[in-house]
């Protein structure tokens, strides 16, 4: 069973500095894209930013230049390094891992999206 933990959420000023956390544990036999979304009050959940297995990132506009998004395969992690945080910035935000899982049946295994269980940012102006 595949269990996805983040941390790092929080209270913060304006202009203020933020890194979350989200690490995998469980059977994986492999993990491919990660990605950060957020969903904040009365609005649709966003892609914040992802990266690749090969490293390559792409992010929101309108988070570039503010926030880097990184990856730890040896620790099955990914990061969201949040700086020059903005009111607007604040939502729930999570993880979201496309893993790769052992299988009886199907000898490459199988391939499925996991979410977070979410982490509040809180801006404030």
């Amino acid at each position: 069973q595949v269990q996805l933990v983040e941390s790092g959420g929080g209270l913060v000023e304006a202009g203020g500095s933020l890194r979350l956390s989200c690490t995998a544990s469980g059977s994986i036999s492999n993990i491919n894209d990660m990605g950060w979304y957020r969903q904040a009050p009365g609005k649709e959940r966003e892609l914040v930013a992802g990266i690749t297995s090969a490293g390559s990132t792409n992010y929101a506009d309108t988070v570039k230049g503010r926030f880097t998004i990184s990856r730890d395969n040896a620790k099955n992690a990914v990061y969201l390094q949040m700086d020059s945080l903005r009111p607007e910035d604040t939502a729930v935000y999570y993880c979201n891992l496309d893993l790769t899982i052992p299988s009886r049946t199907f000898v490459r295994g199988i391939t499925r999206r996991y979410w977070g269980q979410g982490t509040q940012v809180t801006v404030s102006s």
